[in-house]
């Protein structure tokens, strides 16, 4: 039976110039190399220079993600961005985007606002579209200048993150409706309202009328994050009908290396096919995935043709996953 796939055709990234190590963070707040990494995995993370924005990081990742996918920017039909650091409360930082890009008019643009999970609730959002035949190339990002809200005072969140971006570019492929197609085989999400403040910002427009910093329980979101990312790789999996042992790379959002190396345990997956990059940057919100995959894809260490679990989980919370044949 014929179907309609979304193709992963081209991938990009983009990193501020800055980068902020631990020993950097150590003389900002009372802390250190060995506290920050045994902790987190972290050592060093990239941070946006004054007026350096999510629009422009974004900007990067697309251009280089559009080139590699070999098509002309006025062929995407549909863009969203996944995050929770817009350039502003409203337009859609998408709608920038789309202007910079020089898109078609009339070309749907929106942002997505799902934390850490925001990539994976994009990809699905994106997927659908093609799948229903309303899109047939979709640009999707993960972007996010985290550093603009985190409280550099506070050192249980100011060590954990950084900024950066990655896009996707997806395009509607033919395919046999099995596991051995190429593109995103299966997408599942998920959210938990109960848990809102567990993790979130201390401000917002209709609140304070400020975007206000990072607040976390890190103890509670460590014990949800473990089981909620397990639960989104088992669910696309089955879904997919393929088992742990037949996926080649897991890539769980970079958040800490325990909570990573806790679901690849669970999973029983090796640790060698679990994708790591957070000790370079840091918890990147929404482009923590994207901006993974895209440097593994131009390593080489991700190939045409592997099969890819994507896993994340947010504020809010949210969570879900991608089952993806690259």
């Amino acid at each position: 039976m014929t179907v309609i796939r979304s193709q992963l055709i081209g991938t990009g990234y983009k990193l501020p110039a800055k980068i902020l190590t631990n020993d950097d963070l150590s003389k900002m707040v009372e802390t250190n190399d060995e506290w920050i990494s045994t902790r987190t995995g972290i050592r060093s993370r990239h941070i946006a220079a004054e007026g350096e924005t999510t629009c422009d990081l974004s900007y990067d990742a697309a251009l280089t993600a559009i080139e590699n996918a070999g098509i002309k920017n006025s062929e995407i039909d549909f863009v969203i961005v996944a995050t929770v650091t817009p350039d502003n409360t409203f337009p859609a930082t998408a709608a920038k985007l789309a202007k910079r890009l020089e898109l078609n008019p009339g070309t749907p643009a929106m942002d997505v606002n799902a934390a850490c999970s925001g990539f994976v609730y994009a990809s699905q959002i994106a997927d659908n579209m093609i799948r229903l035949g309303q899109v047939k190339t979709a640009l999707v990002i993960g972007a996010e200048t985290l550093s603009k809200i985190t409280d550099w005072n506070d050192r249980n969140t100011c060590v954990l993150f950084g900024d950066g971006a990655g896009a996707v570019v997806l395009q509607a492929k033919e395919g046999q409706g099995g596991v051995s197609d190429s593109g995103v085989l299966a997408t599942k999400l998920y959210a938990d309202g109960t848990q809102w403040d567990k993790l979130m910002t201390n401000g917002g427009v209709s609140s304070t009328k400020n975007a206000g910093f990072i607040w976390m329980d890190g103890k509670e979101v460590f014990k949800y994050a473990i089981n909620s990312l397990s639960q989104a790789a088992e669910a696309v999996m089955e879904m997919g009908g393929v088992k742990a042992s037949d996926i080649d790379w897991l890539l769980p959002h970079q958040a800490n290396i325990r909570i990573i190396h806790g679901v690849g345990q669970k999973l029983e997956l090796p640790e060698e096919k679990v994708i790591v990059n957070l000790q370079n940057h840091g918890n990147t919100s929404a482009a923590s995935i994207p901006l993974a995959l895209s440097e593994c894809m131009e390593s080489g260490q991700v190939k045409k043709g592997d099969l890819v679990v994507l896993t994340a989980m947010g504020a809010g919370f949210t969570w879900g996953g991608a089952l993806v044949r690259i």
